[in-house]
């Protein structure tokens, strides 16, 4: 879908005829056209109100990209209306007007339109504040109209029907991203496995998960153990949400858990001691096709997670390594980073296998790989042998994988800035423009997702491991419950993916 986005360059602008004017003459040239409001058609304005003014405006972005999906569903172009600035109209969604414009501008990746109130108000110099004020990019403007002007006249409709159904490579803004996760992962209809079943913030996010119709989640606890966690949340256990009693069941693995480890010289007496760890269990229940996916940490280690599914579900064919990645939620766009969480020293054969993981699971969710090898380096700027390893790696990758987009040494900057990018890797096809961006060490990664995570305030999604037969997800142990929520919509995604 195309959006158009109709903004007010100040107060009272009125876009209404505007919208309307617009939808009239795309239709006109044969597209299927529909209007959006944000507020008041996506979000009541009082919810919307409250929720900006309690810092939640990433969950207002969320509830208005579910309603413009549901509102735009056969539609090519979404003709959306802005928010206008002044108390008579707005209310109290007045002070967080140009706030709110921008973050949808961006968020829809929309061409704007901007409204002025008076003839004399469409200017140039109207429009450039218009983009200062907004942060919008002054190639996704198309131009300045008065709310009293034909928009055919006052328009280039040609250039806006040629804007809309123009090829381009489509990127998920965060808010897209995490509707669309849930929404596959509700298709998926997946069995996952929660090992820690009566940990409190793993209670929480499986029964959102079972209200929201995201997984068929399996809790490995008694019952009244789960429902008492759950009372002192003041939540209620769905009837449909499975608990599993682990000290009950057990005893039915034993004989597979011996045949799977038997040539390391399994005996039933050692098996039932192994199967006394939930993951372990979980991890043989997934072995033997009884659910789809796993995911714990909350608790665990990532050693606990990652040891049994080594041992019982192995490395997926053509996976040489096991490895992870985070989808990191930035304000304007998703990027994938790999490996933040399992690797200490990978080699420069290992940190090739991790570039095409990462790339692959990249795609896997929608977003275009443009992988960067990263380095304190660009180039040949600078030498040594972590340097040489990561352009051993890159060469490695490009040989494999030639139908990826590869290259590196790159330093961050030198990935992810366009201008820096043409300034040290002028011939790059991924410099500035990197999506993916595979970290040389442990160290490296970690510290730099955790940095950009907390620092930025940016969401984290992940670690999603790679490389396994069947998913297996660790958390981290400071997971919030959202961080559990979205884990497990990813762990259903990828059981399909796995079983395609």
């Amino acid at each position: 879908m195309y959006a158009l986005y109709v903004a007010p360059m100040g107060a009272g602008s009125d876009m209404k005829p505007v919208v309307n004017g617009l939808v009239t003459e795309l239709q006109n040239t044969g597209l299927k056209v529909t209007p959006f409001k944000p507020i008041g058609q996506g979000v009541a304005v009082e919810k919307a109100a409250q929720l900006l003014a309690t810092g939640n405006s990433d969950q207002l972005m969320e509830d208005i990209i579910v309603a413009y999906y549901a509102a735009a569903a056969d539609a090519q172009v979404v003709v959306v209306e802005g928010v206008v600035a002044d108390f008579e109209q707005a209310g109290a969604l007045a002070p967080y007007a140009a706030q709110l414009n921008g973050q949808l501008i961006r968020n829809l990746q929309a061409d704007v339109v901007f409204v002025a109130a008076k003839p004399e108000h469409v200017q140039a110099i109207c429009t450039d504040l218009a983009v200062q004020n907004l942060h919008v990019a002054k190639g996704k403007v198309i131009g300045s109209i008065d709310q009293t002007a034909a928009v055919a006249s006052a328009l280039n409709i040609a250039d806006i029907k040629a804007r809309a159904t123009a090829e381009t490579e489509q990127f998920f803004s965060p808010p897209e991203f995490r509707h669309l996760l849930i929404e596959k992962a509700r298709q998926a209809n997946k069995r996952i496995v929660l090992p820690e079943g009566d940990e409190p913030r793993t209670v929480k996010a499986a029964i959102i998960c079972t209200e929201k119709k995201i997984a068929r989640c399996v809790l490995m606890a008694k019952r009244e153990d789960v429902e008492r966690v759950a009372a002192e949340q003041g939540l209620t256990v769905p009837a449909e949400l499975e608990c599993m009693d682990p000290a009950l069941t057990r005893e039915n693995y034993v004989a597979s858990l011996v045949e799977m480890r038997k040539a390391k010289g399994m005996t039933p007496e050692k098996a039932l001691e192994e199967l006394q760890d939930t993951v372990m269990q979980g991890t043989v229940m997934m072995a033997l096709d009884e659910i789809d996916g796993l995911v714990s940490g909350a608790v665990h280690t990532t050693a606990n997670t990652v040891r049994p599914a080594l041992q019982i579900i192995k490395t997926a064919p053509g996976a040489n390594i096991v490895s992870s990645v985070f989808f990191m939620l930035m304000p304007d766009q998703v990027l994938v980073y790999g490996d933040c969480a399992i690797n200490p020293n990978p080699t420069a054969e290992q940190l090739a296998d991790i570039a095409i993981q990462s790339a692959d699971s990249a795609k896997a969710f929608g977003i275009e790989p443009r992988v960067a090898m990263i380095s304190y380096s660009t180039g040949t700027s600078g030498a040594g042998p972590e340097v040489e390893k990561v352009a051993e790696a890159t060469k490695i990758a490009q040989t494999q994988r030639p139908d990826l987009a590869i290259d590196g040494p790159l330093q961050y900057d030198a990935a992810s800035v366009e201008s820096v990018g043409k300034s040290k890797a002028p011939n790059s096809k991924v410099a500035g423009r990197a999506t993916v961006f595979v970290f040389p060490d442990l160290n490296t990664g970690n510290c730099t997702y955790k940095a950009v995570q907390r620092s930025a305030n940016v969401i984290a999604v992940g670690p999603m491991l790679q490389g396994l037969r069947k998913p297996v997800n660790d958390l981290s142990r400071g997971a919030l419950v959202d961080d559990i929520v979205f884990t497990i919509a990813l762990t259903a995604i990828q059981a399909v993916q796995k079983s395609a």
